[in-house]
C-alpha cells in the first residue's frame, strides 16, 4: 500500500488530503472520504485504508483547513467543554458549496494521477459529511457513481440541496445507514429520506441497537457487527457501481 499527505489546492487555499491506494494494479476508482466532526485523526486513516485495501484510490480531505485546524485531538465527554463547542463551531462554519468547491479541487489533482480512475468515483461521509457525500453525487453526476451518508445529520432541510431531495438529480447509488438512536437524525428525518428515495437506487438502513458513531472503533457507542456490516454494505456498493472495464 501506499500512502502520502498531499496539500491539494483548492480555491479558499490548501487542504491536507491523506491519500492510500494499493501499489500495484491501478488505475483505481476513486473514493472521497468525508471527514466526520471531530477532525482528521488516526481512526479515520485507518478506515480509509481499509478502504484502499480492496482496489481504491482512497482521498481523505481535511475539510476544516479554512480555520487553520487539522486535527482537534481528544474530546472531552462533557458536551459543554470547550473543545466540543469548538467543534461544534467549526462544524458549523461549514456549507455543502464550500464542500463542492473542495471535491472539484480534490478530483481534479486526481485526474493528474496514473494511480486513480476519475471516470468511477464512490463517496462516503460520516456525521456531519453524509450530506456531503449525497451532494457529491448530484453536483458530479458523470463521476460519482455511488455514494454513502453513514449516521448523517441534516439530511431532510428545507434547502434545494437537502440529501433527501438528491435522487431525483444523480443516476448514482445511494445508501443510507443510519443509527437506530440518533438524536442529530431522529425517527421524523429518516422517514422523509425513505419517502425521498421510493423508486430511486437507493437504500435506507436502519442498523438496529445503535447509536450515532457506531462505525468508529474509538467510541465508547462502537459497535463491532453493525461497524462490519457498515462495510460490507460500503464495499458491495461500491463493487456494484465503480466497475472497471
Amino acid at each position: 500500500m501506499i500512502d502520502q499527505q498531499i496539500a491539494i489546492p483548492t480555491r479558499d487555499g490548501h487542504t491536507a488530503t491523506f491519500i492510500s491506494h494499493p501499489e500495484r494494479g491501478g488505475p483505481f476508482p476513486v473514493i472521497l472520504f468525508y471527514m466526520d466532526a471531530p477532525a482528521i485523526r488516526e481512526e479515520l486513516r485507518d478506515m480509509a485504508r481499509r478502504l484502499a485495501t480492496s482496489g481504491y484510490y482512497v482521498m481523505l480531505p481535511n475539510l476544516y483547513y479554512r480555520s487553520g485546524v487539522m486535527e482537534l485531538g481528544a474530546l472531552p465527554a462533557d458536551p459543554n467543554a470547550p473543545e466540543r463547542k469548538r467543534m461544534f463551531q467549526l462544524m458549523g462554519s461549514l456549507t455543502i458549496p464550500m464542500i463542492m468547491d473542495d471535491t472539484s479541487a480534490l478530483l481534479a489533482y486526481a485526474e493528474g494521477q496514473a494511480a486513480a480512475n476519475t471516470k468511477l468515483v464512490g463517496t462516503v461521509g460520516y456525521c456531519m459529511s453524509g450530506r456531503y457525500a449525497i451532494n457529491a453525487a448530484t453536483h458530479f453526476p458523470d463521476s460519482v457513481k455511488a455514494a454513502a451518508s453513514i449516521y448523517g445529520v441534516q439530511l431532510a432541510t428545507d434547502q434545494d440541496d437537502s440529501p433527501h431531495l438528491a435522487a431525483a438529480k444523480t443516476k448514482a447509488e445511494l445508501y443510507f445507514g443510519c443509527a437506530e438512536t440518533d438524536v442529530y437524525a431522529p425517527p421524523e428525518i429518516i422517514e422523509k429520506v425513505k419517502e425521498g428515495m421510493k423508486a430511486a437506487k437507493a437504500e435506507v438502513e436502519i442498523y438496529p441497537g445503535t447509536h450515532h458513531g457506531f462505525a468508529f472503533p474509538k467510541r465508547p457507542v462502537y459497535d463491532r457487527d453493525a461497524a462490519e456490516r457498515h462495510w460490507e454494505r460500503l464495499l458491495a456498493l461500491y463493487r456494484r457501481n465503480l466497475v472497471q472495464i
